[in-house]
């Protein structure tokens, strides 16, 4: 048996639908793929930058 949505979520879904054409919420939906690939991008370049300020301090 497969969850039910909640009536507002479905209520909500169906009123974007409505106001919104596809072509918008592909572009939504493409936008905050977006921002997420930018975040995950941002975390890895600071993880980088630790690690390499780090092996700067050390000098055998």
């Amino acid at each position: 048996m497969t969850p039910r949505r909640p009536a507002l979520a479905e209520a909500l879904l169906v009123v974007e639908s409505l106001l919104l054409g596809g072509g918008q919420r592909t572009a939504r939906r493409n936008a905050w793929s977006s921002v997420v690939a930018d975040r995950q991008r941002a975390r890895e370049r600071a993880e980088a930058q630790r690690v390499l300020g780090g092996a700067s301090v050390f000098r055998p």
